[in-house]
C-alpha cells in the first residue's frame, strides 16, 4: 500500500508544521436528523480509525448540532483529530468571536480548536476578526486561523493587514464541475504556500446536486480502475499539481461504508489518460469567474 498523501500546513511563529491527510471528514447536515445520530457518531469515529483525522464543522451546521455530534464522536479521543470549526461572519467581531468560539468549544467538548475559520466575508471589519483570533490563539483556544469562501481580492485585503499573512487555509467549493478557483485563486494561494480545503468535492450540497457521479466519463473511468465514481471525484480533487499536493477534500459521510470508500480514495492515483479525459469533459474556465458558494 502506498503512503497516504498529505498536505502540510506551514509552521507559524507559534505552531510547528503539521501534515494532514488529503481527505478529511465534513459534517454539513449532520445533527439534523437526516441520519440516526449514533450512525453519524460511528461514521466519524470509523473515519478516525481509517486515517481521516481532519474533521471539519461549523457553528452554522444544524445550529451547533453538528458540533455536538463531533463532540460526542471525539469523547476520550480528542488528540486523534485535527479539529476545524467556523464562525458566522456576524459573530466575528472583537468580542463576539470570542463568545462564539467558546460556545463551539462547549458543544465540541474540547478546550481548543486546531483551526478556526471565518465562514465567509461579512460586514465586520477584518481587523476586528483578526484581533479576536489573535486573542483566542494567545488564550490557547485556537492553534491557527483561516477563512472560507474568500476570493482573490478578499484574500489580498486580508493579507495586507497586520497578522493577516498568518491565514492558514482558505476553504472553498471545489469539484470537477466547479473549477473556477483554478484560474486566479489557486495560483494566488500556491504562490504564498496557502493550502486549500475543498468543500462539496462530490458536488452535493444545499439540495442542489450536479450529477457528476453519473457522468459517463466519470463512470467509465471508475469502471476501468475498479473504483467508485465518488472515488474518482475525490482522487481528482486531491491530485498533485506540478508534483505537489495542497488541496484537502472534506466529503461528508454518515455511513461507515462511505467512510471506507472515502479513505480508500487516498490510495487512488488517476493516470494521465484518466486526467486527460476528465479535463476534456470538464475544462477549467479560461477566464476568472465568480466564486462558487453554496
Amino acid at each position: 500500500m502506498l503512503p497516504a498523501p498529505r498536505v502540510t500546513l506551514p509552521a507559524t511563529t507559534h505552531e510547528p508544521a503539521v501534515a494532514l491527510p488529503t481527505i478529511g471528514q465534513g459534517t454539513w447536515y449532520m445533527g439534523e436528523g437526516r441520519a440516526p445520530r449514533r450512525d453519524e457518531v460511528r461514521a466519524l469515529q470509523h473515519g478516525l480509525a481509517m486515517g481521516l483525522t481532519l474533521i471539519d464543522t461549523a457553528e452554522m451546521y444544524a445550529d451547533g448540532g453538528a458540533e455536538q455530534v463531533v463532540g460526542e464522536a471525539l469523547a476520550g479521543r480528542r488528540d486523534e483529530a485535527f479539529l476545524v470549526s467556523k464562525v458566522y461572519p456576524w459573530n466575528a467581531g472583537r468580542e463576539s468571536a470570542i463568545a462564539a468560539c467558546e460556545a463551539s468549544l462547549r458543544r465540541l467538548r474540547t478546550d481548543h480548536l486546531d483551526l478556526y475559520l471565518l465562514h465567509w466575508p461579512g460586514d465586520i471589519p477584518l481587523e476586528e476578526t483578526l484581533e479576536a483570533f489573535e486573542r483566542l490563539r494567545e488564550a490557547g483556544k485556537i492553534r491557527r486561523f483561516g477563512v472560507s469562501n474568500f476570493d482573490v481580492d478578499e484574500l489580498a485585503a486580508l493579507h495586507g493587514l497586520p497578522s493577516g499573512d498568518a491565514c492558514a487555509v482558505n476553504q472553498v467549493l471545489y469539484h470537477l464541475g466547479s473549477r473556477g478557483i483554478e484560474h486566479s485563486l489557486l495560483p494566488w494561494q500556491r504562490q504564498r504556500g496557502m493550502p486549500t480545503m475543498a468543500y462539496c468535492p462530490l458536488a452535493q450540497a444545499g439540495g442542489l446536486r450536479e450529477d457528476l457521479l453519473g457522468h459517463p466519463e466519470v463512470t467509465g473511468i471508475a469502471a476501468r480502475h475498479g473504483i467508485t465514481s465518488a472515488q474518482v471525484l475525490l482522487a481528482w480533487a486531491i491530485r498533485p499539481v506540478e508534483g505537489r499536493r495542497d488541496v484537502i477534500a472534506i466529503p461528508k459521510a454518515a455511513r461507515t461504508e462511505h467512510v471506507e470508500q472515502n479513505a480508500a480514495a487516498l490510495q487512488v492515483r488517476l493516470d494521465d489518460d484518466a486526467l486527460a479525459r476528465l479535463e476534456a469533459a470538464f475544462p477549467a474556465p479560461a477566464r476568472k469567474v465568480a466564486l462558487d458558494i453554496v
